[in-house]
């Protein structure tokens, strides 16, 4: 629906010297692999994709695919498949989740629903889901099941997110549950796929594993935090705007655990959309009551894990890349 930390951040993360290579053929693949016959499903399929992104999914499955050893031609072809079939689950699943939020822009432009209706945008994201699905079969059994929990976590998390909407009494393992479906079972999806192509030892597919989970909470509590700290210029949109649509972040669970006054006024803000002043006020109180430091207090355990999660890897400047990626998304805070 609106930027996020992948569009706000400029630093390239999992960067290796053959990044800007990887990223084209990446591209190249995305882009060929959304063709069809028809023109019309061309242009609503790859809409997203021509809107442009960082790929973080696909350059962690291309990364992770030479923790070992650098990446000969057919492994990096079957590396940069696996990942970009991460990609389109995520690009299909921003067509879903625009449709659900009556989303007119993203990226900078236009929503799928939004320039062509909800019903092409429903069907276009089931589209996406597809050929990501037809893609992951290509690669074997194992990567095709793999993907279709994913789908099914992807789900479960987006569901637990619904069911809490407005709801101030939030448990934080909601939360912790929900980004986990939503967002970190993608990314530890990505980066056991590297680790499967590559037919790697299963103590290094299952450290990858960890790792793309650990990556991907912090990926979304430091995303989560920027709609707190970033200014409307930076987002693209007001600041704050997951409290106005009701969806309570660790920052403003950590806010209200804390108690006392601060805890008290925001708690007689939520629990209904925000509007004018009350958004302003429901943002400073969170700014200023440290929920802020306390939520990216978190996102920096994660980061441990992650980085914990390399030290059972290769040594290997893949294996380097990978280590250092949480710390620099931090940083960009």
């Amino acid at each position: 629906m609106w930027r996020s930390l992948s569009d706000v951040s400029s630093a390239p993360l999992f960067a290796l010297p053959s990044h800007a290579a990887d990223l084209a053929r990446i591209e190249a693949a995305l882009h060929e692999s959304v063709l069809t016959p028809d023109p019309y499903l061309n242009d609503i399929a790859s809409h997203l994709i021509v809107a442009g992104g960082k790929r973080l999914r696909p350059i962690l499955t291309v990364v992770a695919a030479q923790v070992a050893a650098p990446a000969d031609i057919e492994l990096h072809e079957r590396a940069v498949q696996g990942g970009i079939a991460c990609e389109l689950v995520q690009t299909g699943s921003l067509y879903h989740d625009d449709v659900m939020d009556e989303a007119d822009t993203r990226r900078g432009v236009d929503t799928v629903n939004a320039k062509w209706g909800n019903l092409q945008a429903i069907l276009a994201g089931d589209f996406l889901l597809s050929r990501a699905s037809e893609i992951a079969a290509s690669l074997g059994t194992e990567v095709a099941g793999l993907l279709a929990r994913t789908i099914g976590r992807l789900c479960e998390g987006q569901i637990e997110e619904l069911r809490h909407t407005y709801n101030a009494a939030r448990p934080e393992s909601s939360y912790l549950s929900s980004i986990s479906g939503k967002t970190a079972s993608l990314y530890s999806t990505a980066a056991r796929i590297g680790g499967l192509v590559a037919d790697l030892d299963r103590v290094h597919i299952d450290a990858l594993t960890e790792y793309g989970e650990a990556f991907g909470m912090v990926f979304q509590i430091a995303d989560d935090l920027l709609d707190i700290t970033a200014t409307d210029e930076q987002l693209g949109k007001p600041a704050g705007h997951d409290m106005v649509e009701g969806v309570y972040t660790l920052p403003v669970l950590r806010t209200l655990q804390a108690g006392g006054v601060a805890a008290v006024e925001l708690l007689s803000l939520l629990g209904k959309p925000l509007i004018g002043i009350e958004q302003e006020k429901a943002l400073g109180i969170v700014r200023s009551n440290g929920g802020v430091a306390s939520a990216l207090a978190v996102a920096h355990e994660w980061a441990g894990r992650a980085e914990a999660a390399c030290a059972l890897l290769p040594q290997s400047p893949a294996t380097d890349a990978l280590r250092a990626a949480p710390s620099a998304l931090l940083a960009t805070l």
